[in-house]
């Protein structure tokens, strides 16, 4: 009949102290990350520059520019083509940033 937990004795690799320890450790490394996330701010293009979105690591549209070159009021869709791109090329750079900072495997925790 085994004994201890599960099977498991108290002379082998289950150490629920080190286990404990390491969690602690990763949530301590997670809120550090989320706090750095919190402050960043990264920006997104399109069209050379003619859009800019910035949102913040929260994913938070801190800003929006566009150049008036990119105004065309007989080609509406190609600024809307422009401000989505711009969008998504700043969400990537968030999930990129997140990638960095967050321990492994803890960004798609987030959002």
């Amino acid at each position: 009949m085994a004994k201890g937990f599960n099977g498991f004795g108290g002379g082998g690799g289950f150490n629920m102290q080190q286990m404990m320890r390491q969690a602690q450790k990763m949530q301590e490394q997670m809120a550090k990350a989320q706090e750095e996330l919190a402050e960043l701010s990264v920006t997104g293009t399109a069209g050379g520059g003619m859009v800019e979105i910035t949102l913040s690591g929260k994913r938070e549209v801190e800003g929006v520019t566009v150049k008036p070159e990119a105004v065309d009021p007989d080609d509406v869709e190609m600024l809307e083509d422009l401000i989505a791109a711009a969008l998504g090329d700043a969400l990537a750079k968030v999930a990129e940033k997140e990638k960095e900072m967050l321990p492994y495997g803890a960004a798609g925790m987030l959002g």
